[in-house]
């Protein structure tokens, strides 16, 4: 996760567009940009890479919705997203989109006197909380759900991602499958309009925020609140029990998923029925043209790719991500453009 802050706060302090920035990086054999959610996955595959194939990995973390629109101009050999794109999308950029690794998306909270993993939320008071309809900490909502926690009477100060995300397409996603008022008010999107709160630019500026505000909350994703120790909650799942965020509740969630009838391998990991499941799961994925311009490089992207597929799971779960079923492996190499 150090890795990714200092990318990211390299590209905060510099003036330059995201295209040259990652245009300049003629060094690179192949380049990438989008999900700060995959950053540490992508690095660290691309140290495992450089050693094993020779093909040297530059990547830009800039969110999901810049991926999307880098791969798109071709500007970067792939892109990479947490939202998936429609069949429309993908077939008018001529792109073939498929999964690398899964993980939890969760809410962090700073309340004087809370814990790690001591407060309970349900989907639907975390919903209240961003829509601005619960603003206390010690709300009586909040208070019924835990009994024996001293919650204070503090403010509640939401943070949501300023930029383009794929993280908050999943989180919005979530909200509004578990709150009807969500899905009319706000709705589902890489990018939304928020009733209120504060924005920060990727899951270090959203961490780094709820970090700095007493009364704090935001969502990022797990290996970031979990490497900078940041109090996560437990949250209710589809059958009512509370769940805790960490590897075996996000396996649980990646084992009922339906795979075979996702379209572009856009499964749908939220709010999974069974046990110990945590409801915000979510597969992030890689956009490759099917028409590159460059195909010897299109060529190093799919290896670097099919290597890593193949021999990166134990980097996968070291970092707090869940490696994608074999089966799911198998047909992302089965469906893979060819380059010659």
């Amino acid at each position: 996760m150090t890795r990714c802050r200092k990318l990211l706060a390299a590209l905060l302090i510099t003036t330059a567009p995201i295209s040259m920035a990652v245009t300049s990086a003629h060094a690179a054999d192949i380049t990438g940009a989008g999900s700060s959610f995959a950053a540490p996955i992508y690095q660290a595959w691309g140290d495992l890479a450089k050693g094993t194939t020779g093909i040297s990995l530059n990547y830009q973390s800039v969110g999901s919705s810049a991926g999307q629109n880098l791969v798109t101009a071709r500007t970067v050999d792939f892109g990479a997203s947490d939202a998936p794109m429609s069949s429309e999308k993908l077939e008018a950029a001529h792109l073939y989109q498929f999964p690398t690794v899964m993980g939890g998306i969760v809410p962090v909270v700073n309340i004087p006197g809370i814990h790690n993993g001591e407060l309970k939320l349900t989907g639907a008071v975390l919903a209240d909380i961003y829509l601005g309809e619960i603003s206390s900490w010690n709300d009586p909502k909040i208070v019924a759900l835990n009994p024996g926690l001293n919650l204070p009477d503090l403010p509640i100060a939401p943070v949501h991602r300023a930029d383009g995300s794929g993280t908050t397409f999943v989180f919005t996603s979530y909200l509004a499958k578990v709150s009807p008022s969500f899905k009319e008010n706000v709705g589902a999107a890489s990018s939304v309009q928020w009733p209120g709160g504060a924005g920060a630019r990727g899951n270090d500026g959203v961490g780094a925020s709820v970090h700095a505000t007493e009364g704090g909350i935001g969502y990022v994703e797990y290996a970031y609140a979990r490497h900078n120790a940041i109090p996560t909650v437990q949250l209710q799942d589809a059958d009512g029990a509370f769940v805790k965020p960490d590897i075996n509740s996000f396996a649980a969630a990646a084992t009922n998923a339906d795979w075979t009838h996702a379209s572009h391998f856009a499964v749908d990991l939220l709010n999974g029925s069974g046990k110990n499941v945590w409801p915000i799961v979510s597969a992030t994925f890689v956009l490759v043209p099917t028409d590159p311009k460059d195909t010897a490089r299109a060529a190093n992207v799919r290896k670097f790719f099919e290597t890593s597929l193949k021999s990166g799971d134990a980097t996968a779960t070291k970092l707090d991500y869940i490696p994608l079923p074999e089966t799911v492996k198998q047909s992302v190499s089965a469906q893979y453009p060819a380059f010659k």
